[in-house]
């Protein structure tokens, strides 16, 4: 394996560690599709956290902006399952610290948890483990430029995209693989429905 793992080097991690799977599912905001990841999976085995965020730290060191900002830089998640990617990132680059960001139930809006603040012009690498939506990035972008940060990037495992997936640009993204699942608006739409394939409700 090369110091940056290949596309089917991921894949391959992901399948054997059961995170990656395929068949027919309907995720929590009604989007069916045929195939689906929990990274959660994959992320419990050490070596492969490691190997992941290792080869993650890689892609950002070969951009000299982020590069020549790491002792300063401060690499934060907006929930505590991109925990272990951001720490794998943080350690291998020797960047500055590590934090998060939590709900305490799904309708309040994310929140660092009290004496954690952005300091103003802090640079920041936003870290998951998985880009699909975006939902959450999104939320955790306006926290951190409402306390005066700065975010210079975002880096993720996998790149999942979906049909409904916020637009970060300009911000560079970084991943290790993109999955290009087939996705259906709805179950009236879904072919995987009408042959009759069993659908197992899935969270997003």
């Amino acid at each position: 394996m090369h110091l940056i793992p290949s596309q089917e080097d991921v894949i391959e991690a992901l399948t054997t560690t059961g995170a990656l799977r395929k068949g027919h599912y309907e995720y929590s905001n009604g989007l069916h599709a045929n195939e689906y990841l929990q990274p959660a999976l994959a992320l419990r085995q050490y070596q492969t956290a490691r190997m992941l965020g290792v080869g993650l730290s890689r892609k950002l060191r070969a951009n000299p902006e982020i590069r020549a900002i790491i002792p300063q830089l401060s690499i934060v998640a907006p929930a505590t399952a991109g925990l272990p990617v951001a720490y794998a990132i943080c350690e291998a680059l020797r960047a500055h610290q590590v934090y998060w960001a939590e709900k305490n139930n799904d309708s309040d809006g994310l929140h660092f948890r009290q004496y954690v603040e952005v300091k103003r012009g802090e640079q920041i690498l936003m870290v998951d483990d998985i880009l699909r939506t975006g939902r959450r990035l999104t939320e955790l972008k306006k926290l951190i430029e409402g306390q005066g940060g700065q975010v210079v990037g975002i880096a993720v495992m996998v790149y999942q995209p979906n049909p409904r997936i916020a637009d970060f640009s300009p911000l560079p993204l970084y991943y290790l693989a993109e999955l290009d699942a087939m996705y259906y608006k709805d179950a009236d739409s879904c072919e995987l429905c009408r042959k009759g394939v069993p659908v197992e409700k899935v969270e997003i």
